[in-house]
């Protein structure tokens, strides 16, 4: 078995099927990568009817534990940058609030205690916003309180908030030339 290279990327699936598709397109793009795979996004999976087919330099990480075990990783250097795409508004809520009580809450907050970047792709930025259900486009409606807690999360250190998957994209440029520039 080849050895690990890191440090590396995290990406975080969560219960969101916003854009997952295009998630999994950027994933396939990042070398040495870890997908952290919520139960919540496992369901998702299933009602998308998507497999989780990645290069060889990805590992994938499902949520079999209470205490979120792989997040241990985050203290020994192994991982440069977090990405939590899609973020459902249960996630974005509970990474607000501090409520680390699921893979992907529990990575974000052992993230921000490493001091590590996170970019979080969440899912309720607009009054009005269309999304791909399993069976087509829908139009869907965030709560206040969904579009206030993104709005508080932009606040958090060591976090990129992104809208689109535009900003998506560019933040993980960014990322990348960052960790370019400094080795």
């Amino acid at each position: 078995m080849a050895k690990l290279h890191t440090p590396r990327w995290a990406w975080v699936l969560t219960g969101s099927g916003h854009f997952f598709i295009e998630s999994f397109r950027m994933i396939r793009k990042l070398e040495h990568c870890d997908v952290f795979v919520s139960k919540a996004a496992d369901e998702v999976l299933r009602m998308y009817g998507l497999k989780l087919d990645f290069p060889d330099t990805t590992r994938v990480l499902h949520d079999k534990t209470a205490s979120a075990i792989p997040v241990g990783e985050f203290y020994h250097g192994v991982y440069h940058s977090v990405v939590v795409a899609p973020a459902s508004s249960n996630t974005v809520a509970k990474c607000v609030w501090g409520i680390s009580d699921t893979l992907a809450t529990n990575v974000f907050a052992q993230a921000g205690k490493c001091r590590i970047p996170s970019i979080v792709f969440a899912c309720d930025t607009a009054p009005e916003l269309l999304t791909r259900a399993p069976h087509g486009m829908v139009k869907v409606f965030p709560r206040r309180i969904d579009l206030e807690n993104t709005e508080r999360l932009k606040t958090f250190e060591y976090t990129t908030v992104v809208e689109s998957l535009a900003d998506l994209e560019a933040a993980i440029a960014r990322r990348q030339a960052e960790r370019e520039r400094h080795g």
